[in-house]
């Protein structure tokens, strides 16, 4: 069991490490410098945040286990109030923090608690079908509604945020991190769970699965772009067929949804593999703890790392080379943070608040 928490905390820290480039290539508007770095920042666009959130749902499920194997109606509900104590803080948290960082995924956070509290009971396999309804009410709701509606895509401004209407498109159907399809990674978080990854024969099916799976979409719909393409833009323009058929994070597709979260997989069971090999290594000490910080860095890496940089008027306009450098420089002191205050604490600040709050 502890090699297997030291992995999930190892993926932690290499998702908040994605997210914390990506927050800074788009807060510093980062579209020029080398190819490479360029290619690199933009590969984890959508990618580290859905690992992220799949975490989160193998959290859940370790703190709903208990309570899942007992017959203690009172516990059960029990647990469930904690689950929606931790996920309204959240979005209280959020919308506090949104004026600074618009691209804010705990209030969406608090909204993936809010359902997990509700569903937490279910099933294993019920727990893979609410992921797919939930991944295919998107497209859906992309036939009802207009998805650009509220959007300057020029500035990555969500227009009407705090209206009634605005609050509840954003939330639910076309924000940066929407319920309508985001929760299915937390819900396929919380199957995955489930799962006992201590075996290797299950490690090997999933990341082989995971692995045919990305590979499978993401060449079915890079083929797919170039036959419509082809096709001399009769029915669509090549903007509208990328828009609808990319495995991009804008629109979140089905495709995506599949591809994000197989790569997550993938990321997770090399953790898993890695925190088992090196466990005796320094760094991997570091990074486990790092990934026990990882709500307190997450607020962090905008207060203090954006807000620096914003100090010394280096926040806008900058190169894809000095944002990944900013985002080394973050992810080094995040590092070094987590290492010291672990020695004479037990948790995090925010973690802190969180487990009062729960309790």
């Amino acid at each position: 069991m502890k090699q297997r928490v030291t992995g999930y905390d190892l993926a932690r820290a290499l998702a908040l490490f994605g997210m914390v480039i990506v927050n800074f290539k788009v807060a510093m508007s980062a579209e020029t410098g080398h190819a490479f770095l360029m290619n690199f920042a933009t590969l984890l666009e959508g990618r580290a945040s859905a690992l992220f959130v799949v975490l989160a749902g193998v959290g859940v499920t370790f703190l709903t286990a208990k309570a899942r194997n007992s017959v203690d109606k009172t516990l059960v509900l029990k647990t469930r109030i904690s689950l929606v104590k931790r996920g309204l803080l959240l979005v209280v948290i959020g919308l506090i923090f949104t004026p600074m960082w618009e691209a804010d995924i705990l209030h969406f956070y608090g909204f993936y608690f809010l359902i997990a509290a509700a569903i937490f009971m279910v099933q294993e396999k019920s727990l893979l079908w609410i992921s797919i309804i939930i991944m295919l009410i998107f497209p859906v709701l992309m036939l009802l509604f207009n998805f650009e509606q509220n959007w300057d895509w020029d500035t990555l401004t969500y227009n009407n945020f705090w209206s009634v209407d605005g609050m509840i498109r954003h939330i639910f159907f076309n924000g940066f991190h929407p319920v309508f399809p985001w929760a299915a990674f937390l819900t396929f978080g919380m199957w995955l769970g489930r799962q006992d990854l201590s075996l290797k024969l299950i490690r090997k099916k999933l990341f082989l699965g995971a692995l045919i799976t990305l590979i499978v979409t993401e060449c079915s719909f890079y083929y797919l772009r170039n036959i419509l393409n082809d096709a001399g833009g009769s029915i669509m323009t090549a903007e509208e067929i990328t828009f609808l058929f990319s495995t991009s994070i804008i629109p979140p597709m089905p495709q995506y949804i599949i591809s994000a979260g197989s790569s997550a997989v993938l990321v997770l069971i090399a953790c898993l593999y890695l925190s088992e090999r090196f466990c005796e290594t320094k760094i991997t000490k570091y990074l486990y703890q790092t990934g026990q910080l990882s709500l307190t860095l997450y607020i962090a890496h905008i207060i203090v790392g954006m807000g620096f940089l914003e100090s010394i008027g280096r926040l806008e306009n900058q190169s894809i080379d000095f944002s990944l450098l900013s985002s080394l420089i973050f992810c080094t002191g995040g590092i070094a943070f987590s290492v010291v205050w672990l020695k004479y604490f037990d948790v995090g600040p925010l973690e802190w608040i969180f487990r009062k709050v729960a309790r």
